[in-house]
């Protein structure tokens, strides 16, 4: 593959005191950052704007709506793209990992690479008890059902842009990474997962962070699985 030109979305809800420290440490061979504002009522629109990203607006709360905001706006500005990265505006992940996120797509001609918060990389309390028991569930319903060699769930990921569009995503909340894997095994994609550290993220998490994200997270990401696994 030629230089590859990548953007990198990254949804975010009241995320600025991290969003900066985000964009800045994302590697120089991004062509874009874009970053979807949902909702916030805090400074993360202008943190962002000022840290260099394109800051996109989505008003209708998910994870999922902010995804798609993303990929609209390269779609409707008919931004040459090959890959595109997902990341959280949290500072959990290690954004200068892109580089080894990418590297399977770039060398390996892979079409989509997760990367995967594996024990001996995670800081103390970065994952709660109840993400660990799910990711793991997530990914042993996927295994039973699908021969999927997935071991996580994780947000920081990177697919080519041709393959991403044909995967028709729907989900607008909390579903939208195990629908994105569920698509890929089904289309017969090429994947493989990357080690990446994960740390303690600052600020509050939306969803393991409360007792009604956890389990609406939940219900939406077993509901997925079961509804391919008879398909």
């Amino acid at each position: 593959m030629k230089q590859p030109l990548i953007r990198v979305i990254i949804p975010a809800y009241n995320e600025q005191d991290s969003i900066t420290k985000v964009i800045k440490d994302i590697p120089d061979i991004v062509t874009e950052t874009i970053v979807v504002n949902n909702n916030s009522v805090d400074k993360t629109p202008k943190n962002a704007k000022n840290a260099g990203a394109t800051v996109l607006s989505e008003t209708k709360m998910g994870y999922g709506y902010a995804c798609l905001k993303g990929i609209n706006y390269i779609i409707s500005n008919n931004l040459e793209t090959d890959i595109v990265v997902f990341l959280d505006g949290d500072y959990s992940d290690y954004p200068e990992q892109l580089v080894e996120i990418i590297a399977p797509i770039i060398n390996n001609d892979i079409d989509f690479v997760i990367g995967s918060r594996v024990k001996r990389l995670r800081e103390s309390g970065s994952m709660t008890p109840q993400q660990v028991f799910g990711n793991w569930l997530a990914t042993f319903l996927m295994k039973l059902f699908f021969n999927a060699k997935f071991t996580d769930l994780g947000p920081f990921r990177a697919i080519k842009f041709e393959k991403l569009l044909a995967l028709n995503m729907e989900d607008k909340t909390y579903g939208w990474t195990v629908e994105m894997q569920l698509k890929v095994i089904k289309k017969k994609y090429s994947y493989v997962e990357v080690p990446v550290k994960y740390r303690n993220r600052i600020g509050v998490s939306k969803v393991s962070g409360t007792i009604k994200g956890t389990i609406l997270a939940g219900v939406k990401i077993l509901s997925w699985i079961f509804k391919y696994s008879f398909k």
